[in-house]
């Protein structure tokens, strides 16, 4: 029979910049078992108390290590160099449908994704059966105009539209109602083959009220936007890709991977640049064309005050890859 040792076991607990050992236990163990919890909780140890790595992994284990910190999606960062966010709505039994925890979590979790400097676009998707169904009809059945008004109800879904990186939708499945509102706050729309866009709300007797009638119109055109919303009807991936609500049909399996290449493609960018960009291109859904004409010369006149447009340049001159420093 193998020795057995007795271990004392401990666990770290950081406050501000001390570390200190709290949680003593003890337990009998193997000696092979002894050896590796030592090894582990001494360089555990050794690493947290390594001059500057403290806050650097605090920080990372607030943004994405914590499990327990999301109940309704799923957070990590994907792509080769770990540079695109990655959020997966993840109420399956409901269809993904958008309850107001899981809209307040997105919001936490696009908040996270913005001040980390290693993301430069952000990929947001479903399941393969629904991006999202729509909003939670249960959480709102019983509200009353009061208190829609009083607490400017949905106003907080609007997070998506205001991120300054950019953000790509992976739609399989059904998109309707609030989650077709949810994709189109995205900057660009990737579909599998079998996604279906809607607008359903006047079949429960109300409208849309995330955007629906305003972006829809805007990126489909009048009369089929006033079809889907008057009607309920939904719309093909390929009816959406016709026009121009969505930029690519992907397969099914390969939509996510299409999406995060795409992501990628981003975020190899400058990201000062790309927010610059994306605010211009948004900028023409609401100026005329003369003013949105002066706001992007002023935003490229802006350029030549980074390093990246130096960078971008002079490697272009020297017929080599640029390497942006987002700066």
């Amino acid at each position: 029979m193998a020795n057995l040792f007795l271990t004392i076991l401990g666990h770290l607990s950081v406050s501000g910049s001390r570390v200190r050992l709290i949680a003593v236990r003890a337990r009998v163990v193997t000696f092979s078992n002894f050896v590796f919890e030592m090894a582990l909780f001494c360089k555990t140890a050794a690493l947290l108390l390594k001059p500057g790595a403290l806050s650097s992994t605090l920080s990372i284990a607030r943004q994405y290590s914590a499990g327990g910190q999301y109940e309704y999606i799923l957070v990590e960062k994907r792509g080769e160099n770990q540079d695109v966010g990655y959020i997966q709505l993840n109420r399956p039994k409901a269809l993904n449908a958008l309850c107001d925890g899981l809209m307040l979590e997105l919001g936490k979790a696009l908040d996270a994704f913005e001040a980390d400097g290693t993301v430069g676009a952000i990929v947001l998707t479903g399941s393969d059966r629904a991006f999202a169904a729509g909003a939670d009809i249960k959480e709102m059945q019983n509200r009353t105009f009061q208190e829609c008004y009083a607490g400017n109800f949905l106003a907080h879904w609007n997070r998506v539209s205001t991120t300054r990186k950019p953000v790509i939708a992976a739609v399989n499945g059904f998109a309707l109602g609030g989650g077709c509102e949810l994709a189109m706050m995205c900057d660009i729309i990737f579909a599998g083959e079998k996604a279906q866009f809607g607008q359903p709300e006047i079949l429960l007797g109300t409208i849309p009220g995330a955007g629906g009638t305003q972006r829809l119109t805007r990126a489909v055109g009048k009369s089929l936007a006033m079809e889907m919303v008057l009607t309920g009807d939904r719309i093909t991936a390929q009816e959406a890709k016709q026009s121009g609500l969505v930029s690519k049909i992907c397969p099914v399996d390969q939509l996510v991977s299409e999406a995060i290449k795409c992501g990628e493609k981003i975020a190899a960018n400058s990201k000062i640049v790309s927010a610059m960009a994306k605010e211009a291109v948004n900028a023409a859904y609401e100026l005329t064309l003369a003013e949105g004409n002066r706001l992007e010369k002023r935003l490229f006149h802006s350029t030549f005050a980074t390093e990246d447009r130096k960078e971008g340049m002079t490697a272009f001159v020297e017929k080599r890859k640029a390497n942006f420093k987002d700066q």
